[in-house]
């Protein structure tokens, strides 16, 4: 970053409207109330930050430019203080940073992998691998459900599907913290931390071609979009994106889950004794506590709720925001884990929805259900420790809880 980046980045926030900056601490542990209040008096809010950035937070806003591939490009979904030159169609992590008519290919490449059919065989195991992180954690009162359980559990399933080792969890939430996480820090530490990604993924990436299995990197290695294998760069970037996306919005969306327990003992106690309501409950987390905001890049000039967004600007799709807008969902802000009408947008909207919808509710329920089937009761330990992540994926990264166990 520029000198003048550096002193930007570390001014605080007086104003969320004109101001913003999603890479503070205060933004993810407030974002709600800053919602609520951008929605009654700035609905598109702007930050000089970043070379220039827009955050809409009402649905439709939302909706309009997920939808909309003309004017938006999603090059880079991750806001960063300087963009590289344009990689469009494919861009650095296919197919979340592909523009159509390319997107349809990559995505439709690895759907398969994510059918409900591979998704539900995956159940076993991941059950019991949530039951040994529990019994790991010991005969102890207080669980740090964040640390000690919930960011174990997707890694575990990512690195499962693609054969990576279960071990290198820790890298991988490493190259998370240095994709999502650290736009504000030393950026030359920063790219050391991608320099490190590449490496790691390219000894893997060689290791797999000269011994292919069944597993999805194989797969990969041997795919083929218009009659041509992947190029390395594609094959890269979609394990880039499984390790870093995969890995921390399932993370985050535990976490969150486990943190609205921990403080609702109401909710807890139904969850307990009716755990049949615990799919639709998931439903109702995602849509309160949906981890993941997206970004686009203005491709063309356009106005959007009277804001006049020009080519190159940033644009921020917090889905979040959009699940708490009153004018979609009634009693928007209060969570009811038995909500009949749930059309949230946790998953996002338009032609980059989730592939690994099935699977995010697949591992949220199985964690779920195994904590609170050893913890039928725990709540918040102290307040205070409890802390978030920064940057565009929204979770607790410190839950310690107080913890009264089953038998």
């Amino acid at each position: 970053m520029s000198r003048s980046e550096i002193r930007q980045s570390a001014e605080p926030v007086t104003d969320w409207a004109t101001d913003f900056d999603h890479a503070r601490s205060e933004y993810n542990e407030n974002a709600p109330e800053i919602w609520a209040q951008l929605r009654t008096e700035c609905p598109i809010a702007h930050t000089d930050r970043y070379g220039g950035a827009w955050l809409p937070v009402r649905h439709a806003d939302v909706s309009q430019i997920a939808y909309d591939t003309e004017h938006f490009t999603s090059e880079d979904v991750v806001v960063k203080w300087v963009r590289p030159e344009s990689s469009r169609p494919i861009g650095g992590a296919p197919p979340i940073t592909s523009d159509p008519p390319f997107h349809r290919e990559a995505r439709r490449l690895i759907l398969p992998a994510f059918s409900p059919e591979k998704v539900a065989a995956l159940e076993p195991e991941i059950r019991q691998f949530c039951r040994q992180l529990i019994e790991n954690i010991g005969n102890v009162d207080v669980v740090d459900a964040a640390d000690q359980y919930a960011k174990h559990i997707p890694a575990a399933v990512i690195a499962q599907m693609l054969d990576l080792p279960v071990e290198d969890g820790d890298k991988f939430r490493d190259f998370v913290h240095t994709a999502l996480e650290s736009i504000s820090e030393d950026q030359e530490v920063r790219q050391l931390g991608f320099q490190k990604l590449d490496e790691y993924l390219d000894l893997r990436i060689t290791e797999r071609s000269q011994n292919l299995g069944e597993d999805l990197l194989s797969f990969l290695l041997q795919a083929k979009i218009y009659d041509r294998q992947l190029s390395p760069e594609h094959v890269r970037g979609t394990v880039a994106l499984l390790l870093i996306a995969g890995i921390d919005t399932t993370w985050s969306a535990i976490g969150a889950s486990l943190l609205h327990l921990a403080t609702h003992p109401k909710d807890l106690a139904r969850l307990v004794a009716e755990p049949e309501l615990i799919p639709t409950a998931i439903e109702e987390f995602l849509r309160a506590y949906a981890p993941v905001t997206m970004a686009r890049v203005v491709a063309k000039d356009v106005e959007i709720g009277g804001c006049p967004m020009k080519q190159g600007d940033w644009v921020l799709l917090p889905f979040p925001a959009a699940n708490r807008d009153p004018q979609v969902f009634e009693n928007a802000d209060e969570v009811i884990i038995d909500r009949e009408v749930n059309r949230h947008a946790a998953f996002g909207l338009g032609i980059h929805r989730c592939i690994g919808s099935n699977l995010a509710r697949l591992v949220m329920r199985v964690a779920i259900e195994e904590f609170i089937a050893k913890f039928p009761e725990f709540a918040v330990a102290d307040s205070t420790q409890v802390t978030w992540s920064v940057g565009q994926v929204r979770g607790p990264r410190r839950l310690p809880v107080r913890v009264i166990r089953r038998a």
